[in-house]
């Protein structure tokens, strides 16, 4: 089954990879930026809860979650991880808590360790491995031999000159430009002499963008040398394969690249689970899905009791072809590193099925990395209806008011006035000064 609407509830790494483990939002974990780390003995994971559970377990690739004490890789019997982000070619990493400098590709490395683990496997018990690829992200430095792939132009998505007009001031901000990303080292080549401007701008673009499939090809390649090892083996009809991101990424769109924000591009992640046994072949699902939800999902599957403090549900009545009828309908996103790396206003929101509320709070609110400079707090709404591109903030447009069936009572008290305004399904009481005036439902 592929899920076309599967979103991160923060995206940026760290704060990303914790709630795929734990089945919880950043809030609850306490793992916000990058700054953070992840605490074993305060957080339960999927993967200790398997290893509980009679389940051989291993991840090699990236963790990004901390190192030492309390935050290596817990509940794994086999781990095999990069330092931080990890390097692309010959790379270190630390395997079982000894760093090792391996010779090679990062995406072929990776891939060999797991299959070795795999071929070393206790065939008699059930196993769980997470294969955490350091492709797709910057910088772009694809595996030599793939140098050759990619050539062709790239097309330029549709929002590729953003002018970032009808917009929250958030978006000017973002200094994670494709104009200027080869100031920041993020392209692995160098920029030819004598471009400037929009040329600039295009070559960036080009040299980003063949490099990132370059990037992404070995990934392809590794992913299919795994589903070839479990269909050698028999082992196709009892594996769940689970292929997803732990956030999206701006290829060219807005101008920008990088994540952050909690426009589509940036929140939404790919997600195809295989199961053969249960799952109807080349199934779509429509139903807004989180990355919340894959840590249930794995241990109901497993047969083991979800804990009641996990926020995600279990996909399970989903992926065989049935929506359960009180599914989420809107979900909740927020970015805390307010100003670091890329000048993005720390902000949250809600996504429902058709419009996206968001609001640039504009504060760091002592989370860790951010930087302590207040920006003007800031609102958009916008319709992905008619505006899946996310150009239009309609939050202050007088038609998005529809919401409201009217105020109840104005009641004018000297300065100011209270007001009670019904929505369709329940109400609210704001207390307004005399000089506002109110335009759109909150």
């Amino acid at each position: 089954m592929r899920f076309n609407n599967c979103f991160c509830t923060n995206a940026i790494c760290t704060p990303a990879r914790g709630s795929i483990l734990t089945g919880k939002y950043s809030h609850k974990t306490g793992i916000k930026t990058l700054a953070d780390t992840i605490d074993h003995t305060q957080e339960q994971t999927v993967a200790q809860m398997l290893h509980e559970n009679g389940y051989q377990t291993a991840i090699v690739g990236k963790w990004h979650l901390g190192h030492g004490g309390v935050s290596e890789p817990h509940g794994f019997d086999y781990w095999n991880v990069f330092p931080v982000q990890g390097a692309h070619i010959d790379p270190e990493m630390i395997e079982m808590g000894k760093r090792k400098k391996f010779d090679g590709y990062s995406a072929d490395i990776v891939t060999d360790s797991s299959l070795n683990w795999l071929q070393g496997r206790a065939t008699d018990q059930p196993f769980f491995l997470m294969t955490t690829y350091k492709a797709t992200h910057d910088p772009f430095f694809p595996n030599p031999k793939h140098l050759h792939l990619y050539t062709e132009e790239i097309p330029e998505p549709p929002t590729f000159n953003d002018a970032y007009e009808n917009r929250a001031a958030a978006a000017a901000m973002n200094t994670a430009k494709v104009g200027i990303m080869h100031q920041k080292n993020h392209l692995p080549e160098p920029i030819p002499e004598n471009l400037e401007g929009d040329d600039l701008k295009r070559w960036n673009y080009q040299c980003y963008m063949q490099n990132y499939l370059r990037c992404a090809h070995a990934i392809d390649e590794n992913v299919g040398r795994l589903l070839d090892y479990l269909e050698a083996e028999g082992l196709v009809e009892d594996t769940i394969v689970i292929y997803s991101a732990d956030h999206g990424f701006f290829l060219g769109d807005h101008g920008w690249y990088d994540k952050r924000f909690m426009y589509e591009e940036s929140m939404r992640i790919p997600l195809l689970v295989r199961y053969p046994r249960e799952i109807p072949a080349a199934d779509v699902s429509e139903q807004i899905t989180l990355n919340v939800d894959f840590a249930p999902t794995l241990l109901d599957y497993a047969g083991i009791s979800i804990p009641d403090d996990m926020q995600g549900r279990s996909l399970r009545t989903s992926l065989e072809g049935e929506t359960p009828a009180d599914w989420r309908t809107s979900m909740y996103y927020r970015y805390w590193m307010h100003l670091a790396h890329f000048n993005i206003p720390a902000h949250y929101g809600v996504r429902t099925e058709r419009y996206k509320l968001i609001y640039y709070y504009g504060e760091a609110l002592g989370a860790g990395g951010a930087i302590n400079r207040a920006t003007p707090p800031e609102w958009e709404l916008f319709d992905l209806e008619k505006d899946p591109h996310e150009m239009y903030n309609v939050y202050a447009d007088p038609a998005y008011a529809g919401g409201c069936r009217g105020i109840e009572e104005r009641n004018w008290n000297g300065c100011g006035m209270n007001w009670r305004i019904m929505s369709k399904t329940e109400q609210w009481s704001y207390h307004l000064p005399c000089e506002m005036t109110f335009a759109t439902c909150p």
